[in-house]
């Protein structure tokens, strides 16, 4: 692909996707994988058009169960348009993961033999740009003296190669696990709901950017959700889902300032 002309063209959709910027909510509500579009420049990586609607383009029924849950708790909230395939806005640019060859079993062929330009490319139009609207997001609350705890919103599938996974959802931290081992008791009191606890994944400088980046270093409270994407392909379900972490969720942070003030 030529490096000349801007790789989003007119037609192709702002990378930011957002919703109440100015919520009276302490929350603040981040989907790094909200989108699957492709920039036009760039095709369909040569990738199937059945695969793009799998998981490993995007966070299936995440931005929807975040809009529903951004409108019950008047919470600001942005979300990333483009699909993880193009590059991974949840991943530092530098690693090698951010713009995959392979993803699960399914090959990525417009991702192979990416040039240094091309990569720029994809950062300065799609990455760069959503990350600088969190930092002035951020930045505006903390200037006007806003409490925020930032809340990480991700999706994931019922079956991973061939495994699948009981937990309806997880919480996932890194080095601050306060608020999150909150949440987790709180949901965990529900019955019959199962909860991954750092499972099926776990927070790390090289997987993640937006906990490490925009919460750990600011450090305001925070924690990263899992909920399993065949729970929430439908309305129903990401009703249900948004209701039960708008609770959860308020529960955990009434807890939170009892204990740590």
């Amino acid at each position: 692909m030529s490096t000349d002309a801007p790789l989003l063209q007119a037609d192709d959709p702002d990378p930011v996707m957002r919703a109440r910027p100015d919520g009276t909510s302490d929350f603040v509500i981040i989907v790094d994988h909200a989108g699957r579009r492709i920039p036009r420049r760039l095709g369909d990586l040569g990738v199937p058009a059945s695969e793009l609607e799998r998981h490993i383009a995007w966070d299936i029924g995440a931005w929807a169960v975040a809009l529903a849950l951004s409108e019950t708790l008047d919470a600001a909230l942005i979300g990333q348009a483009y699909s993880r395939l193009v590059i991974d806005c949840n991943r530092d640019p530098a690693v090698e993961s951010a713009i995959v060859t392979l993803s699960e079993t399914t090959p990525i062929p417009g991702n192979v033999g990416v040039t240094d330009e091309e990569i720029a490319a994809r950062r300065e139009a799609i990455f760069d740009p959503y990350h600088a609207r969190i930092r002035a997001l951020l930045d505006d609350r903390r200037a006007r003296g806003r409490r925020t705890v930032l809340i990480a919103l991700h999706s994931m599938t019922d079956v991973y190669k061939g495994e699948t996974r009981p937990m309806q959802c997880a919480v996932l931290y890194n080095r601050d696990a306060r608020f999150a081992q909150i949440l987790l008791g709180v949901l965990r009191d529900e019955p019959g709901l199962t909860v991954g606890d750092n499972a099926p994944y776990s927070v790390s400088d090289v997987s993640d950017y937006t906990i490490p980046r925009h919460a750990e270093a600011r450090g305001l409270a925070h924690v990263e959700i899992e909920m399993r994407q065949d729970l929430i392909t439908g309305e129903t379900g990401q009703a249900e889902w948004a209701e039960r972490m708008a609770a959860a969720l308020t529960a955990a942070d009434a807890l939170f300032q009892e204990r740590y003030p």
